[in-house]
């Protein structure tokens, strides 16, 4: 199905400055967001790193549309009380695209179900079931995905183990939320996941070193 387990692949418009992040052996890192629109009109706000090696950073990009392909990642960031799940997509090729091109978005992920899945149904009836993913990279880490199936792909996700070994082909999306922080207070956030459109279980086994705890 896939030969990399965790491959990645955007076009949309640049929709924030380059905002430096950090540095790793000299090389600077540095971060933005892409504005991908679906077929349905609705705008999938991604957030990108991308290192100096591959783009000016000094220019004027707001607007530039974009190719970027690359790693759907994850870091825990903590804020003095909580662990947050911080992803983005770590881009491995950057380049400027025709404007008159339609906007894609793609991703392939073979990876372990680290938590129990989670089914449920929308106030509208609608079945889903949130699955959170973990995709080993080299040298012993790993990535936490969130992932979402509809209908049908919920129901049968539904009955997955943790341990499970799925492959998995959609795209990745964003969608707002408000938070509740205090009583008669909410923040609104964003969250990302990786809306699934084909999945595939390859094996099924215990895989005790990728189950986290991603609270």
């Amino acid at each position: 199905m896939i030969e990399s387990n965790n491959t990645a692949y955007i076009s949309g418009v640049i929709a924030e400055e380059f905002c430096y992040s950090h540095k790793v052996y000299r090389k600077k890192f540095y971060t933005s967001v892409v504005d991908v629109e679906r077929k349905s009109g609705i705008v999938d706000r991604i957030p990108i790193m991308i290192s100096e090696k591959l783009v000016d950073v000094s220019g004027e990009w707001v607007g530039e549309r974009v190719y970027i392909y690359g790693e759907f990642r994850s870091y825990n960031k903590y804020d003095g009380e909580h662990s947050h799940l911080i992803l983005h997509l770590f881009a491995r090729k950057f380049f400027c695209v025709d404007d008159t091109g339609h906007d894609d978005n793609s991703i392939e992920l073979d990876g372990f179900i680290c938590k129990e899945p989670i089914y449920k149904k929308t106030p509208y009836g609608r079945e889903i079931c949130d699955i959170l993913l973990a995709v080993n990279r080299p040298y012993g880490k790993s990535d936490y995905i969130p992932c979402i199936c509809w209908g049908r792909n919920s129901r049968f996700a539904s009955g997955l183990e943790a341990g499970t070994r799925l492959k998995v082909q959609g795209r990745i999306q964003s969608r707002e939320y408000f938070k509740e922080i205090s009583e008669g207070y909410s923040e609104r956030r964003t969250a990302y996941e990786v809306s699934i459109s084909q999945m595939e279980v390859v094996e099924s086994e215990e895989c005790k070193d990728q189950v986290a705890d991603a609270e």
